[in-house]
């Protein structure tokens, strides 16, 4: 969906090497603006000679073109060799800066460096394309060369999005990776980030080039809280990484920092992961809404570890940085073991997952689950039960309606065989809607 403006502009040759602004308003809810403009760069001039004529086709206007965002920084400028250029917060016309879309009063830099003695009329095309909200796959815990993996970070963009995902978070430990050191117009959304790697814990703090001063070091705990308070105050969503893992354990106390999410899956599900689930569990049934996140913990590919392993899927206003980041802190998202695994929807009513409802008599949730694989166990997972609903008979999709009997919440989990004899393991992993 688009929506254009016209802008039209008139120069006098008194105005040549003059530099002129061209307010324009954004609306809310833009992804990208594009924007055009034409002049008249080599008019004709027909001199007769003889009996004959000669058709001038000098240069005498050059019109440059530069952008101004709400907040009076520069966005790009090319000069004149560029009639058309695009800008959003994932990709920008070369010369030109990715940036989020923000509303308000932009300004087209107009360089009047010729002007024709007869003057030259000036037409900009603005065109908007506004967002759609869209299910995004990504992996938000991943590492390069500049800890411990084995990728550049072009390699890693790369693999990633031919593993099917749409963003990736960079997340080396204690090494900060910037917005200018990520990788431009791949195709996939980079997100800059950091594992914060402690004795005592993992957290991830991404969405911001230096989520704290300093080095990584801390001693005592009050230092720790210094470190989760800056990224908090910058922006960052914090989440706790791990926190069974028998190598690295989150042993700070967890209920005196604050984070946004818990990666309660991190590469193949196993234990630990199960544990993570079981306490996430438990802080929901506490009254606190913490979103769930996976991330692969992607170094090297090994016969159980890739990217994508697991996959969480958000539901984002856009490609863009800043949406999937408010997705993921709303919790408008599930978990499941890989790009390809199983796709859940679950509304009650106009609310999502990590959406809250006024609790009332006749409370239910909607559910469409699809690429179930035959076996499959679909159950509800609530702050007092754990139904199972269906088990599939044949690869397909399930639709279906859960009453909500009491005040709490309900998730949807899906139990997957991956091998014979193994104990079924979840495939999916939803956030919950709360009902209060």
């Amino acid at each position: 969906m688009t929506e254009t403006i016209h802008i039209s502009l008139h120069l006098e040759p008194a105005q040549q090497k003059t530099y002129h602004f061209l307010p324009f308003q954004v609306p809310a809810g833009v992804e990208c603006i594009g924007i055009r403009y034409q002049y008249d760069r080599r008019p004709e001039y027909i001199d007769t000679i003889g009996t004959g004529s000669f058709t001038d086709q000098s240069e005498v206007n050059v019109i440059d073109l530069g952008l101004i965002d709400p907040q009076g920084r520069q966005v790009g400028a090319a000069g004149s060799d560029k009639s058309n250029i695009m800008v959003s917060e994932t990709s920008a016309t070369p010369g030109y800066s990715p940036c989020p879309i923000l509303p308000g009063e932009w300004q087209i830099i107009v360089g009047a460096y010729k002007v024709a003695d007869s003057g030259v009329d000036v037409i900009y095309e603005v065109t908007f394309n506004l967002k759609v909200p869209r299910w995004l796959k990504g992996d938000l815990h991943t590492h390069t060369i500049a800890s411990d993996g084995v990728h550049t970070l072009d390699e890693l963009a790369i693999k990633a999005k031919t593993h099917g995902l749409d963003f990736i978070a960079v997340t080396d430990h204690n090494q900060f990776t910037s917005s200018e050191q990520l990788p431009k117009n791949l195709g996939i959304t980079l997100i800059p980030g950091v594992e914060w790697t402690h004795f005592n814990g993992h957290a991830n703090f991404i969405g911001v080039d230096k989520p704290y001063d300093n080095a990584y070091v801390t001693g005592a705990e009050d230092e720790a809280k210094l470190k989760f308070g800056t990224a908090r105050t910058r922006g960052a969503l914090i989440t706790v990484n791990h926190p069974f893992d028998p190598s690295c354990s989150f042993l700070f106390d967890i209920q005196s920092l604050p984070f946004d999410c818990m990666e309660i899956w991190n590469g193949p599900m196993r234990e630990s992961n199960l544990k993570a689930v079981g306490f996430w569990h438990q802080l929901l049934c506490s009254g606190r809404k913490i979103p769930a996140v996976g991330g692969s913990d992607y170094h090297r590919d090994t016969p159980f570890i890739f990217l994508g392993g697991p996959t969480t899927s958000v539901y984002a206003e856009s490609n863009g940085m800043s949406d999937i980041l408010a997705a993921l802190r709303s919790g408008h998202s599930f978990i499941t073991f890989a790009p390809d695994g199983p796709v859940c929807e679950v509304t009650s009513g106009t609310a999502m997952m990590g959406d809250s409802v006024n609790f009332s008599k006749g409370n239910a949730i909607d559910g469409k689950i699809r690429a179930l694989h035959s076996g499959d166990v679909v159950r509800v997972v609530t702050n007092t039960s754990s139904d199972i609903l269906f088990t599939a008979p044949a690869d397909g999709t399930f639709n279906f309606t859960y009453e909500v009997k009491a005040p709490g919440f309900a998730r949807v989990e899906v139990l997957r065989s991956f091998l014979p004899g193994i104990p079924m393991l979840p495939a999916l992993i939803s956030n919950p809607i709360f009902f209060v």
